[in-house]
């Protein structure tokens, strides 16, 4: 009997120690699976990474807003400062392209107007009363310049808006465009609203730029909430058609 019971019991020891045996493999075994399959995961994001190209870094004005030039209290919002970012735009020089989006989600560019002699109005949003009164003004001007003169109104209203507005407004002799997307324009430009309630927004400014994509007049309304100087635009408007 004792026999027996010790057989039975180095038999139940023998049994033990395999099946321990047994799971401290499958424990390795699933540890490699793990660490296999991490392995793989990552070879993976780093194989997609290298398909997409390096990460792009900012490396001019328009891509980061950090190294954009700051140009304060050029325009003021009711009476408080206000700053702007971009370039100082010279008389002469010649004028920045633009991506801007018209209505019907169309781009425009300034090849577009190309041989037009072009007046851009920069206004914060078409649904306000200075920016309204300004865009109908132009409106009328535009009427009485002729076919050789472009009037554009430009906004970072969306183009849906801004289409309704015009429809609303009755506005047929000036186009609308949107800087909604990027902000280029305004950056380009140098009339991006930096701070304020309205940062992100144009500030009030009218370019003129004569057939060959020359500048040949720019003003920064003073003051954001008061209507342009309308005959000094018009004044170097009718310069360039000469």
């Amino acid at each position: 009997m004792n026999l027996f019971t010790d057989e039975t019991n180095h038999w139940s020891q023998s049994v033990h120690k395999e099946v321990l045996a047994v799971s401290h493999f499958c424990l390795v075994v699933r540890q490699r699976f793990v660490l296999l399959g991490l392995a793989l995961g990552l070879g993976a994001v780093m194989f997609l990474s290298s398909c997409n190209g390096p990460t792009p870094q900012p490396n001019s004005i328009k891509e980061n807003p950090a190294m954009m030039h700051e140009r304060k209290d050029v325009q003021k919002f009711k009476g408080g400062s206000m700053t702007l970012l971009g370039p100082v735009l010279e008389p002469g020089t010649r004028a920045p392209d633009f991506r801007l989006v018209r209505n019907d989600l169309t781009e425009a560019t300034l090849a577009n107007y190309k041989g037009k002699v072009k007046i851009l109005c920069a206004v914060p949003s078409l649904d306000t009363q200075v920016c309204e009164m300004e865009t109908r003004r132009f409106n009328e001007e535009a009427s009485k310049l002729g076919d050789a003169v472009v009037v554009l109104a430009i906004s970072r209203d969306l183009p849906f808006a801004q289409k309704r507005w015009c429809g609303a407004a009755g506005i047929t002799r000036v186009e609308t465009l949107s800087d909604f997307r990027a902000g280029d324009f305004g950056r380009s430009y140098g009339v991006l609203i930096a701070d304020t309630p309205l940062a992100g927004l144009l500030a009030r400014s009218v370019f003129v730029i004569d057939r060959n994509d020359k500048f040949v007049y720019q003003q920064i309304v003073p003051e954001l909430t008061q209507e342009p100087d309308y005959e000094s635009v018009l004044t170097a408007v009718r310069k360039a058609i000469q």
